[in-house]
């Protein structure tokens, strides 16, 4: 029996735009859809696809790791045997999903699909790029998208890799909207537009939900000859019944969207943009002694205000907690929750509603930096000034 490929759904988005918690409600939403999840981070350790597993249904859901490294790179050994991995159980999954790093393309999954060992066993189904809507309208990713010149810092590099995601996605998700007015979220969806005219759908996801039938199943891009196109399909603001043409069934180049003319981005250019920009660092340091909540998040909120740091995530010991504090950071916006419901919080912890977070069970805190030029050794030693312990 020849079974149809499997549908592969590919999550991209920067830093902190909330993919993991999306996907996280997304798992629970889909049963009693199978789902494989592929994560990848930018980072020794695994943080993300902890908080997935906590998602977990039974063998309904499996989640695999990929740390260190930027996914289906050429050079990446890891992703061809995992997903043939997965293509050889095929009868016990519907759908794959893959996230990518937050400074990753999606383009080189993209384009790796197409491998002769994968082609036959997957297919793209679509792409979606999560975007922090508050940085985007505050304008935090308007500093260009020039990726020739790396002089003007951070900014630059930033703005470029976010307008690549959004150029190379089918749909843009424009999350963290909870507290946004309408005319806001107009003015966002009027940048998408501009940025990435070939974006098919723009949706709204508040408190980082969103329904699963605009998320799996969409059938964007379509087996045809051999390879992946596009097809027909409804587009906003037209009437109902009618469609616009997607482009034909030749193979897929990464971004090809409403007859647009093709670019080739994907796995050269994914290579290019980290080989030529070599200043987003990621490192881990860790304490062994039990911290204070509070002056834990104050002095990641300290550092973050004067060191080039996009991302924070871990977790903490805290004195007289018997589980640990998993932290998110987002630039200055610090974010903490208990790993276990089960135990109240010091009354002092600047901390969100308790929710159960199936972490890893290690002592001690473990956190992970990611920053443009950021500095380890100087990181480390504020940390170890601002909170009175050793960091490593």
């Amino acid at each position: 029996m020849i079974r149809a490929p499997l549908p592969v759904t590919v999550v991209t988005g920067f830093l902190g735009a909330g993919k993991t918690t999306l996907l996280g409600n997304l798992l629970r939403d889909a049963a009693p859809r199978r789902l494989a999840v592929v994560v990848n981070e930018f980072g020794e350790i695994s943080i993300d696809g902890a908080l997935l597993r906590q998602h977990q249904r039974g063998a309904e859901v499996e989640i695999h790791d990929v740390a260190q490294g930027l996914l289906a790179y050429a050079d990446d050994t890891d992703f061809v045997p995992l997903m043939l991995q997965l293509a050889s159980r095929r009868a016990l999954i519907d759908h794959v999903l893959i996230e990518t790093s937050g400074l990753a393309l999606p383009t080189a999954v993209m384009e790796r699909l197409q491998d002769p060992l994968l082609a036959e066993h997957f297919v793209l189904d679509a792409t979606l790029a999560v975007v922090d809507t508050p940085l985007l309208l505050t304008g935090d990713f308007d500093a260009g998208s020039d990726l020739a010149t790396h002089g003007a810092g951070r900014e630059k590099s930033t703005a470029g890799l976010f307008d690549l995601q959004l150029a190379n996605a089918d749909i843009v998700v424009l999350n963290k909207i909870d507290r946004l007015e309408r005319r806001a979220l107009l003015d966002a969806e009027t940048q998408i537009r501009t940025r990435a005219p070939g974006v098919r759908f723009i949706e709204l996801a508040r408190q980082a939900r969103l329904d699963p039938r605009l998320t799996l199943g969409l059938k964007l891009h379509e087996p045809g000859a051999g390879n992946h196109g596009y097809r027909y399909a409804p587009v906003r603001g037209m009437p109902a019944g009618e469609t616009r043409p997607l482009g034909d069934h030749r193979r897929l180049d990464g971004h090809r969207h409403s007859g647009l003319a093709p670019h080739r981005h994907g796995v050269a250019t994914h290579k290019h943009f980290h080989e030529h920009d070599p200043g987003w660092q990621s490192f881990t340091l860790s304490c062994a002694d039990p911290l204070d909540a509070v002056v834990l998040s104050q002095a990641l909120t300290a550092i973050a205000g004067s060191e080039p740091l996009m991302r924070v995530k871990g977790y903490a010991g805290i004195k007289g907690a018997a589980n640990r504090l998993l932290i998110q950071g987002v630039r200055t916006r610090i974010e903490t929750v208990w790993q276990n419901s089960a135990d109240p919080a010091p009354p002092e912890a600047p901390t969100e509603p308790l929710t159960e977070v199936n972490l890893p069970a290690a002592d001690g805190t473990q956190l992970v930096f990611i920053g443009y030029h950021a500095v380890r050794s100087r990181i480390a030693e504020q940390l170890a000034t601002l909170t009175g312990r050793h960091w490593s």
